[in-house]
């Protein structure tokens, strides 16, 4: 599958993302859970991996590909 976005649509769910990217800081600050704590941090991680690949990829340039 092959995901293509205007600027406007990347800017958007850039933004988006990376509201999410601090709202999960904050969660993994208030936990005391470990088990909790790890699920965040390995989202936190994912979500970044993300909103870098966005910020480096073109308008127009095809966004996701999978089998």
């Amino acid at each position: 599958m092959e995901l293509t976005l205007t600027t406007a649509e990347r800017e958007l769910l850039l933004e988006i993302l990376e509201e999410h990217h601090r709202e999960l800081f904050r969660e993994i600050a208030g936990t005391d859970h470990r088990e909790l704590k790890s699920v965040l941090k390995n989202k936190e991680t994912l979500l970044e991996a993300v909103v870098n690949k966005l910020r480096i990829m073109q308008p127009g340039e095809a966004m996701l590909r999978s089998a």
